[in-house]
């Protein structure tokens, strides 16, 4: 099959890890199957959420409060024209071990996706509507304001890193959380560091 050695990143083990008790055994048997079906597959975090490439965008995977998605990047393609225009699970919301395909399933889908890209086979997508404007909360301007240091360090951050830090801020649960993010954000920024910045050091060394 030839091709890159599969790689595992150490960011899905660790979004695996976070994800609520029923998702766990669900993602490490979609995680198993993508890598038995196609051991040359390489993993990455995008858009906060495991994804598989194989010579391109292949599948992706995600865990959720109550239910777990697996779907195919040219699904159309892999499923048919009823698989529909969105990319994310086509095999429904899974909340048991019990609600994914059979193995057997797995594995044809995915060889024919893997055939897709083999032979460079592409989908035309959708014009992508424009990025909505990102809203810095006012905690964290204010904060900003007060620590040039960490002002700067977010001014130099890629719109994704930008967003990833707000997201993390906004999703606090409480007070304390929220005020815990903030504080540990900004120190972050002062140093130039992305919000992920433990997770792409473990990736660079590897």
């Amino acid at each position: 099959m030839g091709g890159e050695i599969g790689v595992k990143d150490p960011r899905v083990d660790a979004y695996i890890a976070k994800s609520a008790d029923f998702a766990k055994p669900i993602l490490k048997r979609l995680r198993a199957e993508v890598h038995a079906a196609c051991p040359d597959v390489i993993e990455e975090l995008k858009w906060n959420a495991p994804h598989f490439n194989y010579k391109g965008m292949f599948c992706m995977m995600a865990g959720f409060k109550k239910h777990c998605i697996f779907g195919f990047w040219k699904h159309t393609l892999v499923l048919g024209p009823n698989a529909g225009d969105d990319a994310w699970g086509q095999f429904g919301r899974m909340s048991s071990l019990d609600d994914l395909p059979s193995s057997a399933v797995m594995a044809r889908c995915l060889k024919k996706a893997m055939q897709l890209n083999d032979d460079g086979v592409t989908v035309k997508r959708k014009p992508k509507a424009a990025a909505k404007p990102l809203r810095v909360p006012a905690d964290l301007a204010t904060a900003l304001k007060k620590n040039a240091k960490a002002k700067a360090g977010f001014a130099a951050l890629s719109p994704s890193h930008k967003r990833e830090y707000v997201e993390w801020v906004t999703d606090a649960k409480g007070a304390d959380t929220r005020a815990r993010r903030l504080e540990q954000a900004i120190a972050w920024m002062a140093e130039g560091k992305s919000r992920n910045w433990k997770y792409e050091k473990v990736k660079t060394e590897k």
